[in-house]
């Protein structure tokens, strides 16, 4: 059994998660409502998404918000970082989770599908860290984390246009933690590996693909999405306070 942290720190915080519906993104969002954090999430997938606030009230956890959004939208992506601050007060740590791994060939990605790929993985992480920017500068102590991936670490093949967004990640990681950093607001990345949500299992896990990682793995075993969640915790409170400009690559030693 595992026996997790409490952060006493993030009680009462508002958090915003993008991406919250499945996968990582729901991990992240319980984690932070069992931390009584005042958590507040966008998704596209609205039967997800309400599924999720529903089982997390149901463990008797504050209900997160859920706010429906298109994450390609810009100007709805600040409507709702609005609504949720709004609700729940000035944001102070904010989760870039959101991304789509689509497999795709390069002979076949245009210039319409490589600009909306950097669009969905990449594009709305600056804007989301750039409306929650002034209420975080005149707070003087928050946190932001953006999920990268260790794809493009490995060199793997089949998505180009997702592992050039995921290693973009990284810089703008380190520019926005130096701008920001004067103001006490840290800024890292999550580099996760293999992480064995219902939606890789479905599309991309073959006996292949679990042969090959659980020989470069160092663990040698399948790794959770609430593992992932955890990391997003520690990085937000102020147990790594001394913690910016930095991506923590967790892939059970992939890489």
């Amino acid at each position: 059994m595992n026996r997790w942290a409490i952060y006493p720190g993030l009680e009462g915080r508002s958090v915003f998660v993008t991406g919250g519906g499945s996968g990582i993104g729901t991990a992240i969002v319980e984690a932070f409502a069992e931390q009584k954090s005042q958590v507040a999430f966008c998704d596209i997938d609205e039967t997800a998404s309400r599924a999720t606030v529903e089982r997390i009230a149901a463990r008797g956890f504050p209900a997160p918000l859920f706010l429906a959004c298109d994450l390609c939208d810009i100007g709805a992506l600040r409507r709702v970082i609005g609504e949720a601050a709004a609700a729940h007060g000035p944001i102070t740590i904010l989760i870039n989770n959101a991304a789509r791994d689509d497999r795709h060939r390069l002979e076949d990605v245009t210039p319409e599908y490589w600009d909306e790929r950097i669009a969905l993985n990449l594009r709305h992480q600056f804007f989301a860290a750039r409306t929650v920017f002034p209420a975080m500068k005149e707070a003087g102590s928050d946190a932001i984390a953006n999920f990268g991936s260790v794809s493009w670490m490995v060199g793997q093949g089949g998505m180009p246009a997702y592992t050039t967004a995921k290693s973009a990640v990284v810089g703008r990681t380190r520019g926005l933690a130096r701008d920001m950093g004067p103001y006490n607001i840290r800024v890292n990345s999550i580099a996760p590996g293999w992480i064995m949500t219902e939606r890789q299992i479905r599309l991309w896990l073959t006996p292949e693909g679990e042969e090959e990682l659980m020989r470069r793995e160092c663990l040698k075993r399948e790794l959770e999405p609430v593992e992932m969640a955890r990391i997003c915790l520690f990085l937000a409170a102020d147990d790594s306070s001394a913690m910016t400009n930095r991506t923590h690559v967790c892939d059970g030693g992939w890489v």
